[in-house]
């Protein structure tokens, strides 16, 4: 199993809109290397759902249900998409700041790499962010 994080503006499509939908189909990439992270996809892997823009913090955990096929929203074929259902809100919010503080996390992707809207989680990095989130 891999772990990953997507990020959602909360005024496009919160984690309470997956949650109230019970699964979503994540379509719209258009960053090519986020592209790539959304064709490594598998069922059952696990995903970070992060709010940009508003709140900036990932708030709850989702799992892969389908892996990557045609984006439909992409008239040239060339982008995937990959189907998403939720499996918990988090009890407490992790901060963009937070995880910026936390040495654990230095090296991950989304800090390094801010502008991907998909990306990886080491294993280590997603039990940090768990463990944040109950603190």
């Amino acid at each position: 199993m891999s772990y990953w994080l997507v990020k959602s503006e909360p005024a496009k499509y919160a984690f309470a809109d997956l949650e109230r939908d019970g699964k979503t189909v994540w379509d719209g990439v258009r960053n090519n290397a986020a592209a790539l992270h959304l064709k490594a996809m598998k069922p059952g892997d696990e995903v970070l759902y992060y709010h940009s823009q508003e709140g900036l913090a990932v708030v709850g955990v989702a799992t892969v249900v389908r892996e990557a096929f045609p984006d439909v929203t992409d008239p040239a074929g060339r982008f995937v998409a990959v189907e998403l259902a939720p499996v918990r809100e988090l009890r407490r919010p992790v901060t963009l700041q937070e995880m910026k503080a936390a040495p654990a996390l230095s090296a991950l992707e989304m800090i390094r790499q801010g502008r991907l809207s998909v990306s990886p989680v080491r294993p280590a990095e997603w039990v940090a962010i768990l463990q944040m989130a109950e603190d």
